[in-house]
C-alpha cells in the first residue's frame, strides 16, 4: 500500500495531493503542468514536500512532523523518467549493472544476465543507448530499475519520447512487465486511452489538486467533475444548475435537459459525450441546432453545432451516417437522460 498526503509550493504553483493505493496500477491523470511529475518526484525523494506524509507498505518515507525524509536510495522506489535517463556512455549491460553496484561482482553479473534474458535484450549487451530502438531503451531502463527489486514503480509518461508508430508495441511490452511486477505502480499520463488500457484505478489532478481515487471504468462512466470529464474524453460541457431533482438548466447551450440520476445542489455543469448525441428528434432532451462547421476526420465526420444559447456542441458520426443526412444546415439532436452527466467544478462553454 502506498499512502500519499503532501503539499508543496513552487512559486505561484501549489501542489495539494492525497491518495492511496492497495495493489495494481494507479494512474495520475491530468493536463500538462498540473503537478503529476512533481508528485512522483516527491514520492521518489527527488523533491521534498513542504508538509505531509508518504508511506509505503508500512514504512514511512516522509513525514514533515516527525522529521522523516528517507533518501531516494533507501525508499525502494523505482522511477522511470520520460526520457529513460540511461547513461549514454555505458552499454546495456553496464546500465543494468549500475542499478546493483552494491552487490558482489558475481551476484551483480548473475542479476544482469537474468534481467537481460527477462527483458529480451540478448545480443544487445554491448550496445549503447543511441544504438537502441525506443522499446529497447525502455526495456533497458526498466531492467535497471527492477534490478534493485523496488516495492513501488513510478512511470512518468513512459511513451512520450516515442514516435506514434512505436508506442503500441512498447505499450504491449510494458503490459507484460507490469503483469510480472509484484509491487504497486503509479502511472503518470495525460492520455485517457493509455489509462484505460494499463491502469486499474485513477486519480485526477487539476491545477495541483487531487480529486480522489476511483476505478478507471467508474471515471469513464461517471466522471463527477468538469476536469475529470474533460480528461476522460468528454467534448461537450456547459455551466448548469439544477431545476429539480432530475432537470438541469444548461446556461451555455440555452436549453433544459432531463437526467437519469438525481441532481444535487452542488452541480455547476453538465457534460455530454459527442458520441451520445443522436441526430433526429427523440422522446426528450431535443436540442435544435444550426450546423456551424463540418470537419472530415480519418474515419468519422465531426459536426460543430450552434445551440440555442450560442455555444457549440460537437457531434461525431461515421461518414456514411452523416452523408445520409444530406449535408443539412440545421439539425436537431437528442441525448438520453442517462447520458447527461451532472458535474462539479468550473464550467464554461465548449468550442
Amino acid at each position: 500500500m502506498l499512502l500519499v498526503d503532501i503539499k508543496k509550493k513552487l512559486g505561484a504553483f501549489r501542489l495539494d495531493v492525497a491518495f492511496e493505493t492497495d495493489g495494481g496500477t494507479l494512474a495520475l491523470l491530468g493536463a500538462s503542468g498540473c503537478g503529476k511529475s512533481m508528485t512522483l518526484q516527491c514520492i521518489a525523494g527527488i523533491v521534498r514536500p513542504d508538509s505531509g506524509h508518504i508511506e509505503l507498505n508500512g514504512r514511512v518515507l516522509f513525514d514533515s512532523e516527525k522529521h522523516v525524509d528517507l533518501p531516494p536510495q533507501k525508499r525502494r522506489v523505482g522511477y522511470l523518467f520520460q526520457q529513460y535517463a540511461l547513461f549514454p556512455h555505458m552499454t546495456v549491460a553496464q546500465n543494468i549493472g549500475a542499478g546493483v553496484r552494491d552487490l558482489p561482482a558475481v551476484a551483480r553479473q548473475e542479476t544482469v544476465a537474468r534481467l537481460i534474458r527477462q527483458f529480451r535484450l540478448e545480443g544487445l549487451e554491448n550496445h549503447r543507448p543511441h544504438q537502441l530502438s525506443g522499446g529497447q531503451q525502455q526495456r533497458t531502463a526498466l531492467a535497471r530499475i527492477l534490478a534493485r527489486r523496488p516495492e513501488l514503480l513510478l512511470l512518468d509518461e513512459p511513451f512520450s519520447a516515442l514516435d506514434s508508430y512505436l508506442r503500441w508495441q512498447v505499450e504491449l511490452e510494458l503490459m507484460d512487465t507490469l503483469a510480472d511486477f509484484g509491487g504497486d505502480v503509479v502511472f503518470v499520463s495525460h492520455s485517457r486511452d493509455e489509462v484505460c488500457r494499463l491502469c486499474d484505478t485513477v486519480c485526477v489532478l487539476s491545477d495541483g489538486r487531487s480529486e480522489g481515487v476511483a476505478p478507471v471504468r467508474e471515471l469513464m462512466a461517471a466522471p463527477g467533475t468538469v476536469s475529470a470529464a474533460l480528461l476522460s474524453g468528454c467534448k461537450n460541457y456547459s455551466a448548469a444548475q439544477g431545476v429539480d431533482g432530475h432537470t438541469v438548466r444548461c446556461a451555455d447551450w440555452g436549453i433544459t435537459l432531463r437526467t437519469a440520476s438525481e441532481v444535487g445542489a452542488e452541480i455547476t455543469a453538465v457534460g455530454v459525450r459527442a458520441h451520445h448525441l443522436v441526430p433526429g428528434t427523440g422522446t426528450e432532451n431535443n436540442i435544435p441546432c444550426a450546423v456551424s462547421r463540418v470537419v472530415e476526420d480519418v474515419f468519422s465526420t465531426i459536426v460543430m453545432l450552434t445551440t440555442p444559447g450560442g455555444a457549440l456542441l460537437r457531434l461525431e458520426l461515421d461518414k456514411e451516417r452523416w452523408a445520409a443526412l444530406g449535408d443539412p444546415t440545421e439539425l436537431t439532436v437528442h441525448v438520453a437522460p442517462e447520458h447527461v452527466m451532472a458535474l462539479k467544478g468550473g464550467a464554461g462553454c465548449t468550442t
